[in-house]
């Protein structure tokens, strides 16, 4: 049985619900359209907004390397010992990645005007600096096999899978990138999506970030005003 997970939070309208959806294990070259439409059938109707996670995005259109194809640089295993734990960077062969997008002379200042940016009392330099060239990237994990190793790339054309997979739903689409840390981006989503009231309902994180293969969730509006989650029609 599903049971859908209110969505709690202080700067949201109460009534909003989110439903994961277990889906099999997305492969590269599937139909991922057709795969969420067949989950979300009977569940999904309109006014509801069918969000999917990137990595499925990405798996399903062949952007990930695996690990063991990359040979990080020294420069790549010596600034990813210094990162964080939690960070995408802390994984030489994921860090070797940014550097063969954005070059090593702007991987290296930006390492080191993050450190001038800590001892300032400011956080997450080297994020600002490097923007697109390191969002673009997500590091292996280490569950849901066989992609524990893969390194997943950004997924091509997110506005245009979510218009493809809205048309195949009959619902609102979008296809979002969120983690265990409160942090949520919608990277593409079909017409009328409010992404900022989306972004904030996925902060919690109901897709899951393990084993729980729930690419998608379902989020409802269960409120008596006008349904925040869409912009009205005009």
């Amino acid at each position: 049985m599903i049971r859908p997970l209110a969505v709690a939070r202080p700067e949201l309208p109460a009534g909003i619900v989110a439903i994961p959806i277990r889906t099999a294990l997305v492969r590269p070259g599937d139909d991922l359209a057709a795969i969420v439409a067949q989950a979300v059938r009977n569940i999904a109707r309109p006014g509801d907004v069918v969000a999917v996670s990137e990595t499925a995005v990405a798996i399903a259109q062949g952007e990930f390397v695996a690990a063991e194809h990359v040979r990080p640089s020294r420069i790549a295993y010596a600034l990813s010992r210094r990162a964080g734990a939690l960070a995408t960077v802390n994984q030489p062969e994921s860090l070797q990645l940014v550097i063969d997008r954005a070059g090593a002379r702007k991987v290296l200042y930006a390492a080191a005007m993050h450190v001038i940016g800590r001892l300032r009392g400011r956080r997450g330099v080297f994020y600002e600096i490097m923007g697109e060239a390191i969002t673009a990237i997500d590091g292996y994990t280490g569950t849901l096999p066989p992609y524990e190793r893969a390194i997943v790339l950004a997924p091509r054309e997110p506005d245009r899978v979510s218009e493809e997979m809205a048309q195949r739903c009959g619902v609102a689409c979008a296809v979002v990138d969120a983690n265990d840390l409160e942090k949520a981006k919608v990277l593409g989503a079909s017409a009328r999506v409010e992404r900022g009231i989306v972004e904030r309902a996925l902060l919690g994180n109901p897709h899951g970030n393990g084993d729980e293969q729930t690419p998608i969730v379902v989020l409802k509006w269960r409120g008596v005003a006008a349904n925040p989650l869409l912009v009205a029609a005009s």
